[in-house]
């Protein structure tokens, strides 16, 4: 009885030391990755992709008007922005006719031009309820890491639909594993006078450049840029 009862009391004093090696160890781990993903948020901006060759671009496209308003970006991108990976949501039966479109014309003037178009799960509906969208961008954010660890663009350009949330997610977690540094590049919809988008307001903090198209948004956020109309 005394050796059991004095073995049982050695197995948990063994099992308590171990769990709470694991709580120091997780919340190191813990400490590591927001010290890196802090670092990787403050340096960002000082990334130049591009300074030896071609730019890869992934470019978020949504439905309507956010992809004609990000292909109208597009059109102001040098030949060097190279190749050009487009997603769009899976349900999105509108954008790829005008990528291709856009693409076609392109090539006209760019013969060595290269794009692909990629669908990954829609993020959130118009109208859908936050905690069933917490659970369609995490499905999304499935699809997106990847996609974006297997593209590995220099750049993610995107200017409002919910699709670019778990794209941002991915390209930041990029950096903060240490296997490459992915500008991320948002545009606010020129539609957003007064107030920043939905899907706006989550890429602000971890954006390298976030542009707003009125002088009223730059005034109420002050880590945006403001260069006018761009689009």
């Amino acid at each position: 009885m005394c050796f059991g009862h004095f073995w049982s009391s050695g197995a948990a004093v063994a099992v308590m030391a171990f769990l709470e090696g694991a709580v120091y160890a997780a919340g190191f781990i813990c400490l590591l990755f927001i010290i890196r993903l802090y670092y990787i948020v403050k340096t960002g901006s000082s990334y130049k992709p591009g300074a030896k060759g071609p730019v890869a671009v992934l470019v978020v496209a949504g439905s309507g008007g956010h992809t004609t308003e990000i292909l109208r970006l597009m059109e102001s991108l040098s030949a060097g922005y190279t190749p050009r990976h487009y997603v769009i949501a899976d349900t999105d039966g509108m954008s790829e006719e005008k990528i291709c479109s856009f693409e076609s014309s392109k090539q006209n003037s760019d013969s060595e031009s290269q794009f692909s178009i990629c669908r990954i799960p829609r993020s959130r509906e118009v109208l859908q309820s936050w905690s069933s969208s917490v659970l369609s961008t995490l499905h999304a954010l499935r699809f997106s890491l990847p996609l974006v660890f297997r593209l590995r663009p220099d750049v993610v350009l995107c200017n409002g639909p919910g699709t670019c949330v778990p794209l941002c997610v991915a390209a930041l977690l990029l950096g903060i594993l240490g296997m490459k540094k992915v500008l991320i590049v948002y545009v606010e919809s020129i539609c957003r006078v007064q107030t920043l988008s939905l899907t706006g307001e989550n890429p602000v903090p971890i954006s390298d450049y976030f542009f707003v198209q009125w002088s009223s948004l730059r005034d109420k956020y002050p880590k945006s840029i403001f260069l006018g109309r761009i689009v």
